[in-house]
């Protein structure tokens, strides 16, 4: 019985590569016309030479007529044209039509990535996305720019050259068959051992540029910690497991190369000596003979390099299976069949409602047993907490980031799973302490909340979170760069270009989660300063440690176990000497 997932993951690999083929269906037969005429002119050339020998050879010797030898290289050189002029216009062509198909999959990818949910990103580490869009894609690249023509190609000559023996000399083309049964041992035993290996050659190779990835990404972590030695010996062990694939499919190789020339070697000497004993006995001519023998060297010439094809193909179909498996993911975000539009803003925010929601990251553990919260619109709340109280769970399920398991999360009464994303995006915007920064300036990074904005407006938003200040005084103010992942800003300053981002994209709800905790004590009283007129017309829910960032709620909940365990306006909760009243006794100790 076959391996079910072995056929799945062939069956899948197939239907990528046809819908990757599909819009070029056109092009690629007349790619393989351009084929059809280069191998023509190629094969031209041997039996040529077999007519030049028997039919101009002898009236040149005799007569001294070498109008036959002059019409036979006028012929050559003719075939070696239209050789060389359709080998060039096919590389031309088939270049475009290579980097077209390698363009739609790395476009296709990326977009499905993009479009998949946080939760995919979070179990599927970044250095197997890198793999997939890098060495796997590089992988289909070796395979479309050389190996696949070359292949169409020297079937084209097998065949060709097939019938071109028979023709000539019968006994000649059914002698050279006699290889064929060894050849498909050969050929057998290659394939069914060298696809796994080159597999595992895939597989080692993406764990590989994983480590690499992780280890240069946490490298403060790295060496704040001396773990040097330790990636060392890790990566060690990983290349070691490269080399040990590369050196299987490297003894696959060692055995099959030299075994499909032995077969070609002896079938060669066989020919020889039949046809150089029918020559001797006048019953084949020499130079058909000797056509024979040019031509039977061309026959086995694609299966000595059968091995480099097989080399890309192998890798190209692991590449192929491990593409297909991500864009076969699908987000766990599921995106209405019928958008419900949300009703008209009013300018006071929106509500937000979360009616018996259970939620956990693993089906085992929930985070949230059964929350129900309702804020209403224009309302700021804050939420405190220990860690894993819910608070930042609470976050990403009101900014749809993932679905809950049970209840709902509504906007102004619509389920945000029934919402359009576009007008969900543009309606709630959420803060993290991560505060993420692309490369380009200051301003390009506040503009990617809203790209079509104004550098006036980029300014006012900047302006409005306390932000100008400081901006305008880095090396070149807005137009700053802010390098790989904002590396030279500090993290305070990270932390307000992000928010100036978030004021820029105007949302109706915002969501800070922990959003000022990388900012100083008069950074963080100047946002709060900016928040109050901010927050004045908009739903906002702030997540935060410190108890200063509270003083601007209208209410304040405290969560503990994804519970709410205290509710009202911070005066009432201080009266009350709850939890809340006690968190503030330890903070002003």
């Amino acid at each position: 019985m076959p391996d079910e997932a072995g056929v799945r993951l062939r069956r899948r690999s197939r239907a990528l590569l046809g819908s990757l083929l599909r819009p070029y269906r056109g092009r690629l037969a007349i790619a393989s016309l351009l084929l059809i005429v280069q191998n023509i002119s190629g094969l031209a050339a041997p039996y040529l030479i077999s007519v030049g020998i028997d039919a101009g050879l002898p009236p040149l010797v005799d007569d001294g007529d070498g109008s036959v030898i002059l019409a036979v290289a006028g012929a050559l050189l003719a075939a070696t044209l239209i050789e060389y002029v359709a080998r060039r216009i096919y590389l031309e062509f088939s270049a475009r039509i290579t980097h077209g198909i390698l363009y739609d999959l790395r476009r296709r990818a990326f977009a499905h990535l993009q479009r998949l949910s946080p939760a995919f990103h979070e179990r599927y580490t970044s250095g197997r996305v890198i793999s997939r869009l890098t060495s796997d894609v590089d992988a289909l690249t070796d395979l479309l720019d050389g190996s696949l023509d070359d292949l169409v190609m020297q079937v084209l000559n097998v065949l060709a050259i097939g019938a071109i023996l028979m023709v000539l000399d019968w006994r000649m083309g059914l002698l050279t068959l006699v290889a064929f049964p060894f050849l498909a041992l050969v050929i057998g035993w290659f394939r069914r051992r060298s696809g796994p290996a080159y597999r595992r050659t895939r597989e080692s190779v993406a764990l590989v540029i994983v480590h690499i990835v992780e280890t240069l990404g946490g490298m403060r972590a790295v060496q704040a910690y001396r773990r040097e030695p330790r990636n060392d010996v890790l990566f060690g062990g990983l290349a070691g497991a490269l080399a040990d694939a590369d050196r299987k499919v490297l003894r696959l190789l060692a055995v099959f190369v030299p075994s499909v020339y032995g077969v070609s070697a002896a079938t060669t000497a066989l020919v020889l000596g039949v046809g150089g004993w029918l020559a001797v006995n006048g019953s084949l001519q020499v130079g058909v003979l000797a056509a024979i023998l040019l031509y039977v060297r061309r026959f086995f010439d694609p299966m000595e390099q059968l091995s480099v094809f097989y080399n890309s193909l192998q890798a190209a179909t692991a590449a192929l299976e491990k593409i297909s498996g991500v864009l076969e993911e699908q987000s766990e975000l599921t995106p209405p069949a019928d958008p419900v539009p949300l009703p008209a803003r009013n300018g006071r925010g929106r509500e937000l409602e979360l009616r018996d929601v259970r939620f956990g990251y693993r089906g085992d553990r929930l985070v949230l047993p059964g929350l129900d919260l309702t804020i209403p619109a224009g309302q700021t709340v804050a939420m405190l907490g220990a860690t894993g109280a819910g608070k930042s769970t609470i976050a990403r399920l009101l900014g749809r980031f993932y679905d809950p398991l049970a209840g709902s999360v509504r906007l102004d009464g619509v389920d945000l799973r029934e919402v359009d994303e576009d007008a969900l995006r543009a309606a709630i915007v959420t803060v993290t302490q991560e505060n993420f920064l692309f490369r380009g300036s200051v301003a390009d990074n506040i503009q990617f909340g809203r790209p079509d904005a104004s550098r006036a407006e980029v300014e006012a938003a900047a302006a409005e979170v306390g932000a100008e200040r400081m901006i305008r005084a880095l090396p070149a103010g807005f137009d700053t760069p802010v390098g790989q992942r904002g590396t030279r800003l500090s993290a305070g300053q990270r932390q307000l270009v992000a928010f100036a981002r978030a004021v820029l994209a105007d949302p109706d709800v915002l969501i800070l989660d922990e959003a000022t905790s990388s900012l100083d004590i008069p950074s963080e009283r100047a946002v709060q300063q900016a928040l109050r007129t901010l927050l004045a017309d908009r739903t906002a829910v702030i997540i935060a440690h410190r108890l200063s960032t509270v003083e601007i709620a209208d209410r304040v909940l405290v969560l503990d176990g994804g519970r709410i365990v205290e509710d009202g306006p911070p005066t009432d909760l201080l009266a009350a000497e709850g939890r809340y009243a006690a968190l503030q006794e330890l903070a002003t100790r």
